[in-house]
């Protein structure tokens, strides 16, 4: 049974037992996956949480899972956080801003330009409010999936200006930091830039290469292994939503979609005629700029450094990923990283292990001596 008392929560988020930075009740506007998440971790770190929404089973949902109370008319908060569609998060801004003229107001939609252009066009005074957007999410939404730990590690853009109170920043940054997330200042314009071509780009890619199976034959998916759930695992999002972001955000994702496409061409030019002069080469250029851009995505923590793989078969018995890990351990190697793939049929997985490269040998060495199996390393 899973244990949900604060104490718990907070170290699965890895929380230090320091004081919050934000203080007095944070008042969530939207309880879903981002909304309930946040007041899970902010809950388990003693912060009021007051949560409402539109939805009252959702909203009664959050709040029985312990993410917040219900907000009431009295409520007094220093912080307010819009957490719905995008849709109408500028609607709901200027609502909040004008109920809680003392509160700074943030939300976390993950377009930041459009709702700002609205709010500015109908004047709403915009002195307390600043933009953000956690770089956190699941492919299941809803209170129900919420968690406290999302946001560890992960990027959260802050949108400021000349205008903004240097006490504003401090509370929307502290409420960064209290989730374990690291705060990053853009502007909005170089925000929806930025996520066009790491956020959603990569959804649209996803899903046509998802929907490419719509009509495939069954025996075709028999053979999809673990790179082909990797790269569509995105595609089992929410239409209704990215509709909307999409939408909000079109002229720089069309911008990337454009260079995507003049890509695609080029290598199915290549294809078609594989064995004319320099088509080989357009085709391993293709995937050497592809190696090269992988090299640059942050790894673990944002931090630079580069993992080996090893990849060690498991059975498919109750207890043996807790026994690899627990004799990683006794080892002395960290995982960095796991992804799992189970075989088609067979009766065990296999367990692709990330660590530091100095720790390969020991890892390998160690686990062959206590009767593990190595399909493979990266260095093979």
């Amino acid at each position: 049974m899973t244990d949900t008392r604060p104490t718990s929560a907070r170290e699965r988020a890895g929380e230090s037992a320091l004081a919050p930075r934000v203080r007095g009740t944070v008042r969530i506007v939207g309880a879903g996956l981002l909304g309930a998440s946040i007041g899970h971790a902010l809950t388990a770190r003693g912060v009021d949480v007051a949560l409402d929404d539109t939805s009252p089973s959702q909203l009664r949902l959050a709040v029985d899972y312990g993410a917040g109370r219900h907000a009431t008319d009295t409520d007094d908060p220093s912080l307010v956080v819009v957490a719905v569609p995008p849709d109408v998060t500028a609607d709901v801004i200027e609502r909040e801003l004008a109920r809680y003229p003392r509160a700074v107001v943030t939300d976390v939609a993950s377009v930041k330009l459009e709702p700002l252009h609205t709010l500015r066009e109908r004047g709403v005074d915009l002195t307390h409010y600043i933009g953000s957007h956690p770089l956190a999410g699941r492919e299941r939404g809803g209170a129900i999936s919420a968690r406290a730990d999302i946001f560890v590690g992960r990027p959260w853009v802050v949108c400021r200006d000349e205008e903004t109170p240097s006490a504003d920043l401090a509370l929307v940054e502290g409420l960064a930091l209290d989730l374990g997330a690291t705060p990053l200042e853009m502007t909005p314009e170089d925000h929806d830039r930025a996520v066009a071509l790491v956020s959603h780009v990569p959804q649209l890619v996803a899903s046509l290469l998802a929907g490419r199976f719509v009509d495939a034959p069954d025996g075709s998916l028999r053979l999809a292994g673990q790179g082909v759930r990797d790269t569509t695992r995105i595609a089992a999002s929410a239409p209704e939503l990215w509709v909307q972001i999409l939408g909000a955000n079109a002229a720089p994702v069309v911008d990337v979609l454009d260079l995507l496409a003049a890509d695609l061409t080029a290598v199915a030019d290549a294809l078609r005629a594989p064995d004319a002069p320099g088509s080989r080469r357009a085709v391993a250029d293709t995937i050497r700029r592809g190696n090269d851009g992988v090299e640059r995505l942050p790894g673990k923590h944002g931090q630079n450094r580069r993992f080996e793989q090893v990849v060690v078969m498991v059975d498919d018995t109750p207890g043996q990923l807790g026994r690899l890990f627990g004799e990683l351990g006794d080892l002395g190697v960290n995982v960095e990283d796991l992804r799992l793939e189970h075989s088609p049929g067979a009766q065990f997985g296999l367990a692709e292990i990330s660590v530091v490269p100095s720790a390969v040998r020991r890892a390998v060495d160690g686990l062959e001596s206590r009767g593990w199996k190595i399909a493979s390393t990266t260095n093979d």
